[in-house]
């Protein structure tokens, strides 16, 4: 284990905030295997996150209080973990984009577009559906909803595809990733919960989910492979080889992380779904025993 680690339930809650404290310092510049590639097509997915889960944390704070879970004592304290984990995820990824950063990648201009395509985003899917109803509170938490089915997957196919565990060579890198995947699954309910309790389960409610959910996909596949391309071109080797192996372990049939996706994230599109439908509770005992948490 690469970091201390402080365990902290004081919320209550069924999941524990653990406050980590990773030592970027020895991690190599090409820490997946020594493959340009895939380290920057995971640095592009960490420059997401800073942001990414800053929105998280701030649409379940701007609604937590409502009338419909105001009372609700139990998703109070699963709010209250989850805000913590979230809090804990977007400081480790900064610190690992700091340490890129000291090797000439510019993750930090990249974390500052990414705030403002969530913010452009944002703003504008709320003009789309405002004639329909919705207001800015309740497309940034249906956002939220359809973002963590979206790391939660991706958490799981990373606990699960040994192609991508295999060439994770940097400890330390390889347990600040397979920690947040762990948590990512954990708290993987909460938004989904508070979504449904504030918002209901109409035809409203379940078409806004679903368009923010194909919506996000569209936009994260853009930004993130934006981002490849350019952390790739500015460091020399934006070539067929590294694509080639980008492809190969992100994307092809065989052992893909994105496409071994596919069959959960289509689950999200059931009118009846719930992310704990999705059984990942053995598989978490599994590797909290492997990380010693």
């Amino acid at each position: 284990m690469n970091a201390k680690v402080n365990i902290s339930n004081r919320a209550g809650a069924s999941f524990p905030v653990r406050r980590m404290n990773f030592n970027f310092d020895s991690v190599p510049e090409y820490w997946m295997d020594g493959s340009a590639g895939l380290t920057h097509f995971m640095t592009a997915l960490s420059a997401l996150f800073p942001d990414g889960e800053q929105l998280f944390i701030d649409s379940v704070r701007a609604v937590r209080y409502h009338p419909a879970i105001k009372e609700n004592e139990a998703l109070q304290k699963e709010i209250s973990a989850f805000i913590g984990q979230e809090a804990m995820h977007t400081h480790e990824h900064v610190g690992f984009n700091v340490a890129a950063q000291k090797y000439g990648h510019d993750v930090k201009k990249l974390e500052r577009q990414t705030g403002v395509v969530i913010q452009t985003a944002r703003k504008a899917f709320a003009k789309v559906v405002k004639p329909f109803g919705m207001t800015q509170e309740m497309v940034d938490l249906t956002a939220t909803t359809a973002l963590e089915h979206f790391t939660a997957t991706l958490a799981s196919q990373l606990l699960m595809n040994q192609h991508i565990q295999k060439i994770m060579t940097d400890p330390t890198m390889s347990t600040m990733w397979y920690w947040h995947a762990i948590e990512e699954n954990e708290h993987k309910a909460v938004a989904y919960d508070v979504y449904e309790a504030v918002f209901g389960k109409g035809v409203k409610a379940y078409a806004l989910r679903n368009s923010a959910l194909v919506f996000a996909m569209v936009l994260i596949f853009l930004v993130q492979s934006s981002f490849v391309l350019r952390l790739l071109k500015d460091d020399k080797k934006l070539n067929l080889k590294e694509l080639g192996t980008i492809y190969s372990y992100a994307y092809s049939p065989s052992k893909g992380i994105i496409t071994g996706m596919g069959k959960e994230m289509l689950a999200y599109f059931k009118p009846r779904f719930h992310p704990n439908d999705l059984d990942t509770v053995s598989l978490l005992e599994t590797w909290k025993a492997k990380l010693g948490l």
